[in-house]
């Protein structure tokens, strides 16, 4: 019966490393993805920021002109 207890022993610490292991590579796998998820966000917010500097940029353009002309 001993000889039992000591192969489901070992049988459990010869596990653990192949468990961490793949805990690890879940983690690695989830950082990556939240990383990629995380740079198409900003890119598209930046996109849209960069689009609404454009649209600024032409008014106060336009205003500028406005006021240039003679009446």
């Amino acid at each position: 019966m001993c000889v039992d207890h000591a192969g489901s022993l070992f049988g459990l610490f010869a596990i653990i490393p192949i468990l961490i292991y793949l805990g690890l590579l879940v983690l690695s796998v989830y950082f990556v993805i939240k990383v990629i998820k995380f740079i198409n966000a900003k890119t598209r917010l930046d996109q849209q920021r960069n689009d609404k500097l454009d649209e600024l940029i032409k008014v106060l353009g336009n205003e500028k002109e406005d006021r240039n002309k003679p009446l």
